[in-house]
């Protein structure tokens, strides 16, 4: 007796969410998962591709983090296979404003209050706690070769209507004039092209720019955050790779696609006043340390368009057409608008959408 055939779903975005989303599908068997998505993990970094930019240090608040949380620990354990994609490290954080109380990171292992003489010159408060750190390259590319491994599938394709994927099947852009089987489910996962994408066109989605500046500095393994009375957030976040990313800032609408040369300078002066640890102790010994000495440890400037969501992330389902003339109907999984918690809330976000994708098929 034929064994049944695998459900087709089509997953639109290869991002953090995209990549982790088909990966728990695809491992949760009996699906055939196909991403669709015309920027890779192993491509040159884009505007237009906001996973490549992020600082992602995980810092859990919400149920859905905290599952994310959860699954990157065990996955940072020591010896364990994705190990060099995590730093388990001390974060400290420092707030200019008293904060209430209990902390919604108090649930964080080693976690605790900093005493007032702990506390940098301007703060009010601070605690320290110990979470992990993503060195970004490695990791996105570590989920798409365990999402190839367990038997998914990638196409290289610019979807511009949910409709070219319902009539058409997931390979009509790889150059097949019929895509092939028919296509069970869609999961929206294109980030602030939610804004754009026919059939979607979600006016809600805007972008949040972020800049930072990627630096070589090996000797940080303990990552600072500074809270600003204006929400001015300065960063400082080490990666397992030697690098640290510092950073940063948060603009509202601001489409701007490269990073501004003011902006990296500002960056370097409000890290290097946070943490002067970042200067080499060979300088530290001599002198008081500058922003120019930051400068030769410098390996690049970057910016991304965070794709955040009035009134919050959307995970939910809608019911498309499946092609002209036909009453059948496709259930499309919305997963996007994350804003900058993509990777915070990847795994916990993944989960839900797979709970809503079964729960749909189950009425087809």
């Amino acid at each position: 007796m034929a064994a049944p055939s695998k459900k087709q779903i089509v997953v639109l975005g290869a991002g953090v969410v995209g990549l982790t989303t088909a990966l728990k599908i695809q491992e949760q068997g009996g699906y055939q998962v196909i991403i669709i998505a015309d920027i890779l993990p192993s491509d040159p970094k884009s505007i237009r591709y906001c996973s490549h930019w992020a600082g992602a240090i995980i810092r859990p608040e919400g149920e859905v983090d905290k599952e994310t949380f959860k699954v990157m620990w065990e996955m940072s354990a020591p010896e364990g296979g994705a190990e060099g994609c995590f730093l388990r490290e001390r974060q400290t954080e420092y707030y200019c404003d008293k904060q209430d109380e209990p902390h919604p990171l108090a649930h964080m292992p080693d976690f605790r209050y900093l005493n007032d003489d702990e506390l940098i010159l301007g703060t009010a408060a601070g605690v320290e706690y110990t979470t992990v750190t993503i060195d970004i390259p490695i990791y996105l590319n570590y989920l798409l070769s365990r999402f190839l491994a367990q038997g998914g599938s990638i196409v290289r394709g610019s979807v511009q209507h949910i409709s070219q994927v319902t009539e058409g099947g997931a390979y009509v852009f790889a150059g097949v004039k019929s895509g092939g089987a028919t296509v069970d489910a869609i999961i929206v996962c294109v980030g602030i092209g939610a804004r754009f994408l026919g059939g979607v066109e979600d006016k809600d989605i805007y972008p949040v720019r972020g800049q930072s500046v990627l630096l070589r500095a090996p000797w940080i393994r303990s990552g600072r955050v500074l809270l600003g009375k204006d929400g001015t957030l300065t960063y400082v976040i080490p990666r397992r790779s030697g690098t640290v990313i510092i950073g940063g800032t948060k603009d509202v609408d601001d489409w701007y696609p490269a990073p501004r040369p003011e902006t990296a300078h500002d960056i370097l002066s409000r890290s290097l006043a946070m943490c002067p640890e970042l200067v080499p102790q060979s300088i530290r010994d001599q002198r008081a340390p500058t922003v120019e000495d930051l400068v030769p440890l410098v390996i690049e400037e970057g910016c991304g368009l965070r794709p955040a969501r009035k009134g919050g992330f959307r995970l939910e389902v809608e019911w498309y057409p499946s092609e002209h003339g036909q009453a059948r109907k496709v259930p499309v999984v919305h997963n996007y608008g994350h804003g900058g918690g993509g990777f915070e809330g990847s795994w916990g976000s993944a989960s839900v959408a797979l709970q809503l994708l079964e729960k749909a098929l189950a009425q087809t």
